[in-house]
């Protein structure tokens, strides 16, 4: 494909984008598997071009004078981005052969009257509803905090399965399989690897034999300050995709109760595999919108998880698309269901026992105004602060670090927050280089 081409590409590529609900990832495959004349650069120049706008998206439509179209957004890339003049970018739009067409009259007068002054939510690359959101939780540093949010590439984590191996053993493999693996710096059970060039973690005989999974390190430590322990009753009550459920499993090593729910049978379906391939055992309840069908397990649980449906804004980072697709109404939509969902699973706690819960949003709405519409309603329920328990306590023993070390490395880097006896924790690009986690510890009283 010629560079004119790949721009017109990435141009239809953002328009399905836009047009429908899947990842960007999601679209660009499909896009692929239906253009088998595109080489691997091609295809990797279509996704560089496309991730590119994405992150920069608010500020390509102010340049382009407002328009979300694909096309207006790749041309508007590259002056912005590219830094290309208008001369260069007439030569890619030229018409000719795959390429787009030549740019109108409007679209030359956009380019040559460039930014200007860019409102703030515009230079800090959010949808603008959120903006005052991240004034008020950040303050001073709300631009650095939506900067990393929007712009990095994420790296990525994984979570050695300790009950099979060790972090040595696995580093050491993924040496041999030509990756530069670093230790996370606040899990004790998790390593790092860089996100360029991408590599094929699914192809690793580690990840095929169970030894390790993909979880991001924030995901890692809420599981592990929730408290897991072996001979708990323990409930993943929105288990979704089974990365904590499996998680909470390993700090439970093998002994107690598992379960884990949802209201979508497919997501519970998928999770049997990864069980499997952990070498993990639990129960998994489907249960309805009202919180039905776990009346069993009612004043049961010693620990009940609850990583709540959310806006997802904490992996912006990895999902740029998804920002511009969130409304005002929908936050609004998912701190009542938040707050619903939280008021049924602490039915399941007995007394003594413990709520953990977490979101991967980086809103207010969703993290602290769900937990102190939950605090107001569950006076039975205090924050408390995690105790030194779960994956630490296991990683000690293989050799990963000393127990409670996410909670101490955490409270340096001023990423808690108090609340009455116990903490709110927040995680975040910026502060922790983690996605967006939310976490709220509570105990029922005895």
């Amino acid at each position: 494909m010629t560079p004119a081409a790949r721009l017109a590409a990435a141009a239809s590529v953002l328009d399905s984008i836009a047009q429908g609900r899947q990842p960007a990832e999601t679209v660009l495959k499909a896009w692929g598997q239906q253009n088998r004349f595109a080489g691997s650069k091609d295809r990797r120049a279509v996704a560089d071009r496309v991730y590119k706008v994405l992150r920069a998206r608010g500020r390509l439509s102010w340049i382009m004078g407002g328009r979300e179209d694909g096309r207006a957004l790749v041309i508007g890339s590259l002056a912005a981005i590219d830094g290309l003049s208008l001369d260069e970018i007439e030569t890619l739009h030229t018409g000719e052969g795959y390429g787009p067409r030549p740019l109108s009259k409007q679209e030359r007068s956009r380019l040559t009257a460039g930014a200007g002054d860019l409102p703030g939510w515009v230079a800090a690359g959010l949808p603008e509803f959120v903006v005052e959101d991240f004034r008020a939780t950040f303050g001073d540093r709300w631009a650095d905090e939506a900067r990393e949010l929007m712009q990095p590439r994420a790296p990525i984590d994984l979570r050695v399965n300790i009950a099979r191996t060790t972090l040595e053993a696995v580093e050491a493999e993924l040496v041999a399989a030509g990756l530069t693996p670093s230790r996370t710096p606040h899990s004790p059970v998790g390593l790092r690897l860089p996100s360029e060039p991408p590599p094929n973690i699914q192809a690793l005989d580690a990840f095929k034999d169970g030894r390790v999974e993909i979880q991001d390190e924030g995901s890692q430590i809420v599981c592990a300050l929730a408290g897991a322990a072996p001979g708990m009753t323990v409930v993943d009550y929105c288990a979704g995709g089974g990365g904590k459920t499996l998680g909470l499993g390993l700090a439970m090593a093998g002994q107690g109760r598992l379960i884990a729910s949802d209201v979508v049978a497919k997501r519970l379906d998928n999770i049997r595999p990864r069980l499997a391939r952990a070498g993990l055992e639990a129960e998994l309840r489907l249960i309805g919108q009202n919180g039905g069908g776990m009346e069993d397990l009612n004043d049961q649980a010693d620990l009940v998880f609850v990583d709540a449906p959310c806006s997802g804004s904490g992996t912006w980072r990895r999902r740029p698309e998804d920002a511009w697709r969130l409304t005002p109404e929908e936050v609004e939509r998912l701190h009542a269901l938040q707050v619903r969902i939280l008021g049924q699973a602490a039915k399941l706690v007995k007394p003594g026992g413990r709520l953990a819960y977490v979101t991967c949003s980086m809103l207010s709405r969703e993290n602290e105004a769900s937990a102190d519409a939950f605090e107001a309603a569950h006076p039975g329920f205090r924050a408390i602060i995690p105790p030194p328990q779960g994956e630490g306590d296991h990683a000690q023993r293989g050799g990963g670090g000393a127990a409670h070390a996410p909670l101490r490395r955490l409270a340096e880097l001023g990423a808690t927050s108090p609340c009455g006896g116990g903490m709110r924790l927040r995680l975040s690009p910026a502060s922790t280089n983690t996605d967006g986690f939310f976490f709220a510890l509570y105990e029922r009283a005895a």
